[in-house]
């Protein structure tokens, strides 16, 4: 799996005073799942270090200009965006972190400055960042600051994971049967995700009007990518638990129910993490050699290593 990266949050020298924004997170996790591609547009065409730049309002519309006004780069800086945006795609990018505050990277909140007056408002997007969202709508797409939240950590791996599946799965060419297969596995990701999603997606799958593979898929892949960015809340995931939950009633005892059900109010309210709940089911399930459980992928969605459910505070 590939995964896009901001250059200067892996240590590389290419910020505008020839230094890095070294993140240990990047650097020290990220890099043992995911091989990295660095991307840096300013070091491209600039070099460093280099002169510092800023966004600035103009008369309604956006330019960029070296910090004292004397340039204006938003040709340049935009058209070295697109081609690095398009590169995304040759690289086979499955998700991308972003230098927070950048004026080409920042995905969010980045400085925009009046140009008569100075001063400046944190309503900007960089270059860059826009035009990954421009070609990539659904693209997994964070920012290195974003992701000290857990919840968001969370979901972004989540999402990264399920549109790595996903690509790889339809470059197979793969049979209707084959995607009902896929779509089962994903059933209960998806609707801790979107209930909306999940019925759409079920309708995609159950085919009543007998499209063609090729339409089918294509519907699916759109749908699919929606669904994965939204994000996941302790109250969605609750109720996926109510449903994996019943699987269990015909077999466990009572003593074992009122343990499970109990401790799934401790996770709703904030008492326990997820992980507790999910350990609980997969003692269940490989007791009662539960195989369409097994192949839920909400249960392990991504490497057990990166204990994303262990926190607290990694739903909300």
């Amino acid at each position: 799996m590939k995964l896009g990266i901001s250059s200067c949050l892996i240590g590389n020298l290419c910020r505008y005073d020839g230094a890095h924004s070294k993140d240990a997170f990047v650097f020290n996790i990220l890099q043992k799942y995911f091989e990295i591609v660095p991307y840096c547009p300013e070091d491209m065409i600039f070099g460093s270090p280099r002169e510092t730049i800023r966004l600035v309002k103009d008369n309604g519309s956006i330019k960029v200009t070296t910090s004292d006004g004397s340039k204006d780069v938003t040709k340049k800086l935009d058209d070295i965006s697109i081609t690095c945006a398009k590169q995304i795609a040759k690289d086979d990018i499955c998700g991308f972190i972003l230098k927070s505050k950048s004026p080409t990277c920042g995905m969010e909140r980045v400085k925009v400055y009046q140009e008569k007056s100075g001063l400046s408002v944190k309503e900007g997007v960089g270059l860059f960042a826009k035009r990954i969202k421009e070609f990539y709508p659904y693209l997994p797409l964070e920012e290195e600051g974003r992701l000290n939240d857990p919840w968001l950590k969370e979901n972004f791996l989540m999402q990264i994971f399920a549109y790595k599946d996903l690509h790889e799965f339809l470059n197979k060419n793969p049979s209707i049967n084959e995607l009902v297969e896929f779509h089962t596995s994903y059933k209960y990701l998806i609707y801790a995700k979107s209930q909306e999603f999940y019925k759409e997606l079920g309708n995609i799958v159950a085919n009543h009007k007998k499209e063609p593979i090729e339409k089918i898929l294509d519907e699916y892949k759109d749908s699919f990518l929606k669904a994965i960015n939204e994000k996941s809340t302790i109250n969605k995931t609750y109720n996926v638990l109510l449903h994996i939950f019943g699987y269990f009633k015909k077999h466990i005892s009572k003593e074992e129910k009122e343990l499970l059900l109990i401790t799934m109010d401790e996770y709703k309210d904030g008492i326990v993490p997820l992980i507790t709940i999910v350990k609980m089911f997969n003692i269940f399930i490989g007791r009662y050699d539960m195989e369409y459980l097994k192949k839920q992928k909400f249960l392990n969605p991504y490497p057990k290593e990166l204990a994303l459910r262990s926190d607290l505070k990694a739903y909300k």
